[in-house]
């Protein structure tokens, strides 16, 4: 009760100290133009602009609004405590206190007159990686039809901004070809006929030496023999397209008693669905160890009625393959004891199918009524196809066209499946396939209105999956029922095995994983590389990031967390044990867990601390990050400081001065690392932008160009410690990540904005700086977890919302 009551005052009084200072308007004069020139102008004026940055051109409030990036960066750097410089006189805390509400109060004031504005995406064209996962969910083809197409440009980080993404005479030709291509393989005009499988009785399985190389294969069930001579027989059937098959066994019976003789044709396979019980194999005579130790079927109970070989019968199953099918087994049933033992010859197993050969993708596109006339069956499949393709209902007049189309070909003299082929053909060289289009009737207005049900599907699936809405998101827009269950939708969505793509297409791009590819790391100095290594780096990071998507984990583990996914090589890399996290250091100190398989990646639970202090939870000391920001021959403080600065907590330092030197190898600069990068630093254009990425870079220092740990180099000891330009101090990466960690609100500012830029296909504006508060601050109340995070973008005004031609100023 007590506590309630002091939070109610505590509120009251923030509150009305709040009204106070809105009450008290800033003095721009005093509080910001006096304050800057004081302290910035010296360094940012008409005499010298480092880092390009000129605030003598500001003179007013109305010249801050037009700056405002400008100033939005003055803020970020004096709130860091990176302005003004260590070396350069510092103003007192009240003064700069005032500047920063100064300046933000300009921005509070140009916000709260601001009409809101969804700002304005330029019309988009499917990227190479959005062609090719739009081609498999629509078509149904799974290969790389954008193998050959020309590089997508980058913008603003990322491949899928609109005002990139141009249409060259080249990447036309090469649509013309795919769409050509795409359409061959999914649709045969002219089927082949069923093929047939035969296998002769003397190479069937259970095979050995021991078995008679003749052409009839005999089983008996006599207790005591081995399996090639009790059975059942089977033959391998791997990989077969689904459909109906007919399997046929040439064989003849011997028998001296009343029973007759009976045989169970068996589909066999480790993953099968639908099999039958295990006492089902109780049934059958001879060894059934084969069948217990995986799962089977019984597809049919045959009599044998024939008793001579040349009176043998051809003995036929017709069936539907189930699924995960691997082999066909043929076995004897049992008798009763007393009847005498029965014995099988089998000449040979044949098995033939598909009956039908059509791909599975043509049987899907072209399914219609074939009750209906062929005019009424065109049309039938050309408006499902072109709806989808067109990511929305399509009209009377599109159907139309590509009805025409193809009834032109079928008076050509093609048949129907060719025409449908070329139909589908030149929807998928339409613009309203290739390009996003987002089809305005009010285009000349700059009032902001809100997207259609199937433009916020499509915004969200390219989104999350970088391919077309499914089925469900469809039916959704349809019913207009989209909007009212996106929060639902979202969270299927990140769940759905398609959410890959978000790494795939997102977050190798934010984290700059794609430089990976080409990274050529010293062999001789590091002998170890391989792409074997290479590409479980890449796995790991993947498997990471997908377990945050899709587990709906805080967007904080990505910094430290407590677990990895490794495979035996990679953990080796790292000198981890076991599922554990067992290391060298520690595997004396506790009892070791389960060795890490040889062969697939596992989930690691790492250790919470390590005497060597080197975690290896969260993206900063994976071992694709720690690769990617070093050169060939050593580890580079700067870029790896630089990358954490971009891309982790989104305050980028300025561009260097023209004209500064390189650091030096050899004789110019010596001693460690540090200490040449300290000498390196003497020079006064280094220092300043040094400060801000060194710290970071050295608490790596730990982990050589290739990832693992160290504690030397060459024969220097390491140091890992450092202090940041606001004063926190670290003695490795253990403390640093826990301090980036503790800077939840710049990290998940950042993640925001490079989430929202990729999702809605355009650099942001100042305009949109209070969606991404919006953004971040629903997220923190929700434990920064990551659905959150992507249920807000998908709810904030840009990505909801749209308007025709810019705002008159």
């Amino acid at each position: 009760m007590r506590f309630a009551v002091y939070c109610a005052l505590a509120s009251f009084f923030l509150s009305m100290g709040i009204v106070a200072a809105q009450e008290k308007a800033p003095d721009l004069a005093k509080d910001l133009f006096a304050y800057a020139e004081k302290n910035c102008l010296k360094c940012h004026g008409e005499k010298e602009a480092k880092a390009d940055v000129a605030l003598h051109k500001f003179k007013n409030e109305l010249d801050i609004i037009k700056g405002r990036k400008v100033w939005e960066s003055v803020v970020d750097m004096v709130e860091a405590g990176e302005m003004p410089p260590k070396d350069k006189p510092q103003p007192n805390a009240s003064e700069t206190t005032a500047f920063l509400a100064a300046v933000k109060s300009v921005f509070l004031k140009a916000d709260q007159n601001a009409k809101p504005d969804p700002g304005r995406v330029t019309v988009r064209r499917l990227n190479r990686t959005e062609y090719n996962y739009t081609i498999r969910d629509l078509v149904g083809v799974d290969f790389n039809p954008a193998e050959d197409f020309p590089s997508d440009d980058v913008g603003h980080g990322f491949d899928n901004i609109g005002d990139v993404l141009t249409l060259s005479p080249v990447l036309m030709e090469r649509y013309l070809a795919a769409a050509e291509s795409i359409m061959q393989r999914a649709i045969i005009v002219d089927p082949p006929k069923s093929p047939s499988r035969w296998q002769g009785g003397q190479y069937l399985e259970p095979a050995g030496g021991n078995v008679p190389q003749k052409k009839i294969r005999d089983i008996s069930p006599k207790a005591g023999d081995p399996p090639q001579f009790t059975g059942p027989l089977h033959n391998q059937y791997s990989n077969l397209p689904e459909g109906e098959y007919t399997f046929r066994v040439r064989a003849h019976a011997t028998t001296e008693g009343s029973e007759p003789v009976q045989i169970a044709v068996i589909a066999v396979g480790s993953s099968l669905e639908g099999g039958d019980a295990p006492e089902a194999a109780d049934k059958i005579a001879g060894s059934t160890q084969f069948l217990t130790s995986s799962k089977f079927k019984v597809l049919k109970v045959l009599t044998v009625e024939a008793r001579e070989e040349k009176k043998a019968q051809n003995l036929e199953v017709e069936f539907t393959m189930p699924a995960g099918m691997s082999r066909i087994a043929v076995g004897l049933l049992k008798v009763p004891e007393s009847e005498p033992l029965q014995k099988l010859h089998v000449e040979h197993f044949a098995l033939t199918g598909p009956k039908d050969t059509r791909p599975a993708t043509q049987r899907k596109l072209l399914a219609c009524d074939t009750s209906k006339p062929q005019a009424e069956q065109s049309r039938e499949v050309l408006q499902r196809f072109v709806s989808k393709a067109y990511r929305r209902p399509a009209t009377k007049e599109e159907v139309d066209r590509v009805c025409t189309l193809a009834e032109q070909a079928i008076a050509d003299g093609d048949k129907w499946e060719a025409a449908m082929q070329l139909a589908m053909q030149a929807v998928l060289v339409s613009p309203k396939f290739l390009f996003r289009l987002e089809l305005d009737d009010r285009p000349q207005t700059d009032e902001p209105r809100a997207i259609s049900e199937f433009q916020l599907a499509s915004r969200l699936s390219y989104f999350l999956w970088s391919s077309m809405p499914d089925d469900e998101l469809t039916a959704l827009a349809a019913k207009n029922e989209l909007t009212s269950n996106l929060d639902a939708q979202v969270r299927r969505m990140l769940k759905d095995p398609k959410s890959v793509s978000l790494y795939k297409n997102f977050a190798v791009q934010w984290l700059q994983l794609g430089r990976l590819s080409a990274h050529a790391p010293d062999k001789a100095m590091f002998k170890e590389w391989n792409d074997g290594l290479r590409q479980a780096m890449l796995k790991e990071t993947e498997l990471f990031f997908l377990a945050i998507v899709q587990e709906d984990r805080s967007i904080l583990d990505l910094i430290s967390a407590d677990f990895t996914f490794l495979n035996f090589d990679l953990a080796r890399h790292y000198g981890i044990l076991d599922v554990t996290g067992t290391t060298w250091a520690t595997e004396k100190k506790r009892p070791r867990g389960r060795q890490i398989d040889r062969e697939k990646f596992e989930r690691v639970q790492l250790a919470t601390e390590s005497d060597r202090n080197d975690l290896r939870g969260g993206l900063l000391t994976m071992a694709s990050i720690l690769t990617v920001t070093s050169n060939p021959t050593r580890t580079s403080p700067v870029k790896r400081g630089r990358w954490v600065l971009e891309q982790i907590l989104g305050t980028p330092p300025p561009p260097p001065p023209p004209n500064v030197p390189e650091l030096k190898e050899g004789a110019e600069l010596t001693g460690t690392l540090r200490e040449r990068m300290a000498q390196h630093m003497a020079n006064p254009a280094c220092a300043n932008c040094h400060a801000k990425m060194d710290p970071i870079g050295f608490a790596f220092e730990n982990f050589d160009a290739i990832g693992r740990f160290r504690n030397e180099d060459g024969k220097e000891k390491i140091d890992p410690a450092g202090t940041l330009p606001d004063g926190q101090a670290f003695t490795g990466p253990a403390e640093l990540k826990k301090i980036i960690q503790g800077k939840k609100e710049l990290f998940a500012r950042n993640l925001s904005e490079k989430l929202l830029t990729y999702g809605l296909g355009r650099g942001l504006e100042y305009y949109d700086r209070p969606t991404v508060q919006k953004i971040v601050a629903a997220t923190a109340a929700d434990d920064y977890k990551f659905s959150r995070l992507i249920i807000e973008i998908a709810k904030s005004d840009p990505f909801r919302n749209r308007r025709g031609k810019d705002p008159t100023p």
